[in-house]
């Protein structure tokens, strides 16, 4: 089923306008603040304990932060679900479902700034701090699984992986990454602080990705790899207001990963990607200052975490997702037999 005739605005969509309304929603986030000014936070309880939370939540500041948050998901899903049904054609332009997306995360980002403004609340008040993180986490070992056969796991070799697994996660990726950026979106409150701050723009960034599928944009190499790589300055910026260390885990941990796979999807030269790996390894050897003890502990366990996490999610696929759907076909044909 085709998009309906005049369904689709002719003029190309360019970038900067997104990155445009981006930058004026983050204004708006600044300007609408202080947010948390006069609420007395509970005191850091530790790894587990997520700070920016009301001390005294209530049904309102509840019920205002989920039922926002799952207006804002199901909207997105429903577009996604007519998107998939339409089965346009990639194009420079933006179909009539990338509009209304595109203006669905502008109403609902706005809606957050208010709900902050009145409640102060977020998903976090019953949700774990780690789901969040984690649901970050498996979005990027998401792409690497389904940018493997294009531009490899390893140094430009394409790793193993079963077909029909890379298959379902290219074809119903869309609905988790949606929800993994909601989700976080609205797990936490709107602050001001540059960790927070950089955290609501890379979201925002991960939002206008999401609303510009079908498009030429969303499958541009160099804007998708950027968005990948910027994940290291959240982790770094988080980890330098947090407590001053493990900086050099998230940097140089994520320019691993960007050595190791996701530079070898840009088309560059060899004399390219030979300056850059220099150019890493430097600033790496400058950072721990001959500390190799330090680097060996620190650098390799953003990678190894990715990397295995990659042939965790690909056996939960196929445990979840395959598997069940051969075994109701083989029952089927044993029926009819």
């Amino acid at each position: 089923m085709g998009e309906e005739r005049g369904s689709r605005d002719t003029r190309p969509f360019r970038l900067w306008w997104g990155l445009a309304g981006i930058a004026a929603l983050g204004s708006l986030m600044l300007l609408a603040g202080p947010y948390g000014a006069g609420i007395v936070f509970a005191p850091d309880q530790g790894i587990a304990w997520y700070f920016w939370k009301r001390p005294d939540p209530d049904a309102w500041s509840r019920a205002s932060a989920w039922t926002l948050y799952a207006l804002h998901q199901l909207s997105l899903w429903a577009l996604i679900y007519h998107a998939q049904r339409s089965q346009p054609s990639y194009s420079k332009s933006l179909h009539r479902f990338n509009a209304l997306a595109l203006a669905t995360n502008a109403v609902f980002v706005i809606l957050h700034i208010v709900q902050t403004r009145v409640w102060y609340d977020g998903l976090a008040q019953d949700t774990s701090v780690f789901s969040s993180q984690v649901s970050v986490v498996l979005l990027l070992v998401l792409v690497l699984i389904m940018e493997n056969q294009r531009r490899g796991l390893f140094f430009g070799w394409s790793a193993p992986m079963p077909e029909s697994v890379t298959s379902a996660v290219r074809r119903y990726h869309g609905y988790y990454f949606s929800w993994a950026i909601v989700y976080t979106f609205w797990f936490h409150p709107i602050e001001t602080n540059p960790g927070h701050m950089f955290g609501n723009i890379y979201t925002l960034l991960l939002l206008l990705q999401g609303s510009l599928f079908f498009t030429s944009i969303h499958t541009n190499r160099a804007w998708t790899t950027a968005l990948e790589v910027l994940v290291l300055v959240h982790g770094a910026m988080v980890a330098y207001l947090s407590s001053h260390s493990l900086i050099g885990q998230f940097v140089f941990g994520f320019l691993a990963i960007f050595l190791i796979t996701q530079m070898h999807g840009l088309n560059l030269s060899r004399a390219k990607r030979g300056l850059i790996t220099a150019t890493i390894i430097a600033a790496m050897l400058t950072w721990y200052r001959g500390d190799f003890g330090t680097l060996l502990a620190e650098v390799p366990r953003v990678p190894i975490v990715e990397y295995l996490l990659v042939y965790v999610v690909i056996g939960l696929v196929w445990v979840l997702f395959i598997a069940p759907g051969r075994l109701v076909r083989r029952t089927r044909a044993g029926g009819a037999r």
